[in-house]
């Protein structure tokens, strides 16, 4: 019987490793996952950034152009 001992420390020795494994890929699942936020939070500001000018600028045109048309009449 001793070989079937041996053999089931073995197999646990191995699920032991498996477990240190997952819960290393875990964590470098949670950590990546954190970074994403933070980059995808940050181009949500860039982008907002971008809009607001675009909505300026294209202000800036319209009361160019009714200003232009104003003066002309």
């Amino acid at each position: 019987m001793p070989v079937v001992e041996q053999r089931v420390s073995y197999l646990e020795g191995q699920m032991n490793e498996y477990s240190h494994v997952v819960a290393d890929i875990r964590e470098t699942m949670r950590h990546l996952e954190h970074r994403m936020d933070e980059r995808f939070d940050g181009l949500d500001q860039k982008m907002s950034r971008q809009f607001l000018w675009l909505v300026g600028v294209q202000m800036t045109m319209l009361i160019a152009v009714v200003g232009a048309l104003i003066a002309r009449a």
